[in-house]
């Protein structure tokens, strides 16, 4: 009941001149008028959106629907995709863009201007905090924690089964 039953058959009907031909010089003109496209995801960003209506529908061994519902919610859903992706596309790919490009000029601005001047103060500040901290603990953390050491270091603990 599935689309695997179906089957088609294709058949190439060539005068035997034809047949004999070479088609080489044919084929070669053909790939330098047409050019393949361009690859828009060169770095697979959005291989998780490629769904098609085997992703989303599945009907299992027990229930089949008639072919022709089958093969016609198909192509519904496949033009659907097709059309409003185009459509949306049309309509805000533009003024997403311009969005998106402001948003990452933002995000790069404060990175730059704000963030990284942070980042290295701090860093070029952090060796006169590190001696200063380091004489504080040394004055005041150290001596008290000797101190409690040397309290505690008579305590012993021992166990005892009851």
């Amino acid at each position: 009941m599935g689309l695997e039953k179906e089957k088609s058959e294709a058949r190439v009907i060539m005068d035997e001149d034809e047949f004999n031909r070479s088609i080489d010089p044919f084929l070669a003109a053909k790939e330098k008028a047409f050019s393949s496209a361009p690859d828009r995801d060169p770095h697979l960003l959005n291989e998780h959106v490629k769904v098609g209506f085997d992703d989303v529908i599945g009907e299992p061994r027990s229930t089949h629907s008639f072919d022709k519902v089958w093969i016609g919610s198909h192509a519904t859903f496949e033009l659907v995709k097709y059309v409003f992706y185009r459509l949306l596309t049309t309509l805000l790919a533009i003024p997403m863009s311009f969005v998106a490009g402001i948003l990452f000029a933002i995000l790069s601005f404060i990175h730059i201007w704000v963030v990284m001047p942070a980042v290295q103060s701090c860093l070029m500040a952090l060796p006169s905090v590190q001696i200063i901290w380091r004489s504080m603990t040394d004055m005041f953390i150290a001596p008290l924690f000797h101190s409690m050491g040397r309290c505690l270091s008579a305590v012993t603990v021992a166990t005892t089964e009851n």
